[in-house]
């Protein structure tokens, strides 16, 4: 009986190593402007579709009005082709020396995380909708594994932000002495492609 319970559990656990190494192999890069365009070896490991805000406040700026909506992260839910969330975006402080804030990824699973900086942004109208946010290729910049050693994110390289759906900043005109320090919550989606 134990050596049947053995050979079951070792037949579960390498099915589960195929099919997880049949959904990464899966994942295909999406068509994309030439210049975030991922070359050089790079394969997609994870790909997820973000729901939630791009979030801004007024603030004084280096603008004409002295004033203008600033940037001040996002807050997504990610989800799987299944409709499960796996991961979690938001902007926290990068744990390696600096401490920059960063855009942030976390696994809902395994608490494993990313961060990633800027590396170009594309606005090309063939791709990008008018009325919504630029796509994006990030390098990553640090990676942690979970507390219990969770590492779905750790072998992340490079981050795209694809299929953008609004996000983008409200009116400068709704920026006025009255509004400073409002925020502005502006929904969002976007695809995100994880590269190893």
């Amino acid at each position: 009986m134990l050596r049947k319970i053995a050979a079951f559990v070792v037949a579960t656990l390498a099915s589960m190593l195929t099919n997880a190494s049949y959904a990464a192999d899966r994942v295909v890069a999406p068509a994309v402007p030439s210049d975030i365009e991922v070359t050089g070896g790079y394969k997609p490991f994870l790909r997820a579709h973000a729901i939630g805000t791009q979030n801004y406040i007024c603030a004084p700026a280096a603008t004409a009005s002295g004033l203008d909506w600033l940037f001040i992260g996002p807050q997504a839910t990610l989800f799987d082709v299944d409709g499960e969330q796996i991961l979690t975006h938001f902007q926290s402080r990068n744990p390696l020396p600096g401490g920059a804030i960063e855009a942030t990824w976390q696994h809902s699973r395994d608490s494993s995380a990313v961060w990633a900086k800027r590396r170009i942004g594309s606005s090309d109208p063939a791709y990008v909708a008018q009325d919504a946010i630029e796509w994006l290729l990030l390098d990553a910049t640090a990676m942690q594994a979970g507390p219990g050693g969770g590492d779905k994110l750790t072998r992340t390289l490079l981050v795209q932000r694809v299929n953008t759906i609004g996000g983008l900043k409200p009116p400068a005109a709704q920026c006025t002495a009255s509004a400073v320090n409002t925020r502005r919550l502006v929904p969002y989606e976007a695809d995100y492609y994880f590269y190893q």
